[in-house]
């Protein structure tokens, strides 16, 4: 029997995780668009949120020891991507007006 393993490439783990995080929808209703098991897709997402980014090839450039950010650098992070998901969404909105 053949193995039905399917292999998604980084820029495909991006997404996903981009439509969880800006989107709101969960991630079982996300995975089921995708057609991905919602595990999978909780592991990406939750690496995401942790490193930065939901590809196991890439990381987050090492900003201390250890490949670990910093509290203050956590927080400013944080900040930027709330900032940025604010902006987005603005920017959705007046496109639809």
């Amino acid at each position: 029997m053949a193995s039905k393993k399917r292999l998604c490439d980084a820029a495909f783990r991006e997404g996903a995780v981009r439509i969880v995080m800006e989107t709101g929808k969960s991630i079982p209703e996300v995975a089921v668009d995708l057609g991905i098991r919602s595990g999978t897709l909780h592991s990406w997402v939750s690496r995401a949120r942790r490193d930065g980014s939901p590809s196991s090839d890439r990381r987050v450039a090492e900003a201390s020891p250890g490949g670990r950010l910093r509290k203050s650098e956590r927080a400013e992070l944080e900040r930027l991507r709330a900032e940025a998901r604010e902006k987005d969404k603005r920017i959705r909105e007046l496109a639809m007006a």
